[in-house]
Order: structure tokens, then C-alpha cells, then sequence
């Protein structure tokens, strides 16, 4: 058992929330195991309960135990939107609290389902973090590295095939499933492409050329990972002083080992550990900041003379990403070059160099380990 980190009581202790993740990170399993007697769970996933509400939404009144349900918990909501109206209303009429989960927002969107008006918040689940693994003292730098932290891949004793399943099984159900795409090879191409990009500058033009379709269509594509919650991006940061930078946004997908098996299919190369490493880092960052209930952006920094920092938190803090396991002066250079934009309050290189110390330029040279315990703790923001 690895005890997630999001505890879903406190996430609907002062209002109603919609829980987003991705598919597979383990939404559901998480409402079962925390439910209690004040929860009231509904599965739209069973498809007797499905049927019943699609075919008359507002029967969602007379399924809840109106005299001893706190809270109700509804699991993949966008399967039908129009049931958010009738929630809307229950929250309204009866002050229950709702925790709405979802595994994408496309359906949401484009059928313009009730959002709550502001009656609800908004949180994420995200694949196993290093925290959650750490405490649980089932971390294995190597596996997550090359497998990622889906918890049916990462607890698998055939995480490989896992990760063929979970793309075979997103390209059925999110994609063929819901239609959102006319030609399903392409739109399989283009994800591996996509993976080939990850932590690049996206470049839309050439993998249109690649695929031979339009911008228009890999933007659209591109909006997809987003809507599906697959992929995400860094924007640009761009509040320097002096040094004009990029305006192209940085392109994730959202685990490791769904990156990394989608550039195995793509290649018959193995991916580089460098760019898997710094996107361990980020998401652990990304998930931390989701988790702690912190508004801050995260962005990354490169000058149109290729100078570069990998995250930039906010405006307070640049981090400077190295899987190598001996920090060199060069690393340094990106950070170096940043302190004269802006005043920060850190400065970090992250890295698998034992050695925790600072830099006479005052940088700190952190073990990725120490960085996230840490970062955990509350260290830097």
C-alpha cells in the first residue's frame, strides 16, 4: 500500500472540487480507499448507473442518502456533463459537498458543461510522486527513470507491457472512443512524435511536415494531450531585463514511462536518461506545487543566444536541472547569466552529485534528493 498524498476530505472540507488526472494515476482506487460512512460514491463507469442518469440526469437527487451523506463523490464526470447542472443545484439546495473526478476536460469544454460558477475548486492527481514512494520506501530511481510512476505500471512486474496496454488503452477509449480524431494512425504518429519532443521547444510546422497534415491539425492535436490531460506545457519565462528570449512554450508529456515507450516505438534508440531526469524533477515540482494548494507558474528560461535555465518557479526561484554525478562549472553558466534579469530569491542546480553545498556565486549545488526533501519540508516556496 502507498499512501497518496491528496487527502480527499480536505479537499471538499470547505467547498465542492473537481479532481482531474490523467488516466491510470489512480483516481478512483483513491476514492475507495478513503471513503468513509459520510461519502456517498457514485461510479459512472458502471454502466447500469450510467444508462439510468443519461437517460434522466436529475435521478441523481433520489440515488443519494440524503439523511447521512456528507459528502458525495462522482467519478468520471465528463462521461455526462449534463449531470452538473443537477449538481449545481443539490449544492445549492442541500449544501452537499461534491468531489467531481475526471480523467479529461475535452467533453467538459466542448459541450460547455456547468463548471459550478466558482462553487467548486479545482485539484490534481498526478502519477506517484518521490514522496509517496519515499515514505512508503518503495522508490527505485532506475525503475521510475525508465517506467514512470503510474501506479499499475510502477508496482508491475511487467511494467513495459503495462505501458503498451495504457497507450493502446488511451488511443481506444479517449481517442477512438470519444472521436475526437478522424484519422487514428496519424493521430498515433503524431504521439510518438510528440514524445520525441518532449522537453523541446515546440516546433509545429516541422512535425506537420513529418506527418504530412496541416499546422492547424497538430495544434489541435496538440490541444488534445492538453484537454486529455497527457501532456502539458512550460511557457517562457519573459520578465528579464536586458536579455531578449524565446517565445515558444517547452512541451511535456506527463509520465516518464509513457514518454519513454513512446520514443522506443518511435526509434529503435533508447532514450536519453539526461531529458527523463529533468523531467523527474519537474513533475515532482509540478506536484508539489499542485498538492500545496500553490498558485505560482512554472515556466523556463532561454535566450535567443541559447543560454538556459530548465525551471523557473514563480518569480523567486531558477533551477537548473543535471542528471550527471559530478556538478561542473559550466552547469552553472544558465544561472549565472539569470541573476542579472532578476532578483532571486534561489538559485538551484539540481543533480546526482552527492556533494550539498553552495557555489561562491551563490548558487546551491543540491542532490536531487535533499533538493526534494526539501522541497517537501517548504524550503523554497
Amino acid at each position: 500500500m502507498i499512501q497518496r498524498l491528496l487527502n480527499l476530505d480536505k479537499l471538499i472540507e470547505r467547498k465542492s472540487c473537481f479532481l482531474f488526472g490523467p488516466r491510470g494515476t489512480g483516481k478512483t482506487f483513491l476514492i475507495r480507499q478513503q471513503k468513509h460512512a459520510s461519502h456517498f460514491s457514485i461510479d459512472l463507469l458502471k454502466s447500469d448507473i450510467f444508462l439510468r442518469l443519461k437517460a434522466n440526469p436529475s435521478l441523481l437527487e433520489s440515488m443519494i442518502d440524503l439523511e447521512s451523506a456528507e459528502k458525495v463523490l462522482i467519478d468520471e464526470i465528463q462521461r455526462e456533463p449534463l449531470l452538473l447542472n443537477e449538481v449545481h443545484r443539490l449544492i445549492e439546495e442541500k449544501q452537499l459537498h461534491f468531489l467531481l473526478t475526471g480523467s479529461s476536460a475535452r467533453k467538459l469544454k466542448k459541450e460547455h458543461a456547468n463548471m459550478l460558477g466558482g462553487r467548486a475548486s479545482i485539484a490534481h492527481l498526478f502519477p506517484f510522486t518521490w514522496k509517496e514512494l519515499s515514505d512508503a520506501k518503495q522508490f527505485d530511481l532506475r525503475r521510475i527513470l525508465h517506467y514512470g510512476g503510474l501506479p499499475r505500471v510502477y508496482l508491475s512486474e511487467d511494467p513495459e507491457q503495462e505501458l503498451y496496454d495504457y497507450i493502446d488503452s488511451y488511443l481506444r477509449e479517449e481517442i477512438q472512443g470519444e472521436a475526437l480524431v478522424r484519422n487514428l494512425p496519424v493521430f498515433n504518429n503524431f504521439l510518438r512524435l510528440a514524445a520525441l519532443s518532449s522537453n523541446q521547444l515546440i516546433n509545429y510546422s516541422n512535425i506537420a511536415s513529418d506527418l504530412g497534415v496541416a499546422v492547424n491539425t497538430v495544434k489541435e492535436y496538440f490541444q488534445i494531450l492538453d484537454d486529455t490531460l497527457v501532456g502539458f506545457r512550460l511557457e517562457p519565462w519573459r520578465r528579464g531585463k536586458k536579455l531578449k528570449t524565446v517565445a515558444t512554450s517547452k512541451y511535456y508529456l506527463f509520465d516518464m514511462g509513457v514518454c519513454q515507450i513512446l520514443q522506443s516505438l518511435a526509434e529503435d534508440t533508447p532514450p536519453q536518461s539526461g531529458t527523463s531526469f529533468e523531467h523527474f524533477v519537474i513533475n515532482e515540482v509540478r506536484a508539489y506545487a499542485s498538492y500545496s494548494r500553490l498558485r505560482v507558474d512554472l515556466a523556463f528560461w532561454r535566450t535567443q543566444n541559447q543560454d538556459e535555465v530548465d525551471l523557473i518557479v514563480g518569480d523567486h526561484t531558477a533551477i537548473e536541472i543535471k542528471s550527471a554525478k559530478k556538478v561542473s562549472e559550466r552547469f552553472l553558466s544558465g544561472l549565472n547569466k539569470i541573476e542579472a534579469e532578476h532578483s532571486w530569491k534561489n538559485r538551484i542546480l539540481v543533480s546526482n552529485d552527492p556533494m550539498n553545498t553552495k557555489h561562491t556565486s551563490g548558487v546551491l549545488l543540491l542532490h536531487w534528493e535533499t533538493f526534494f526533501r526539501n522541497l517537501w519540508n517548504g524550503k523554497y516556496f
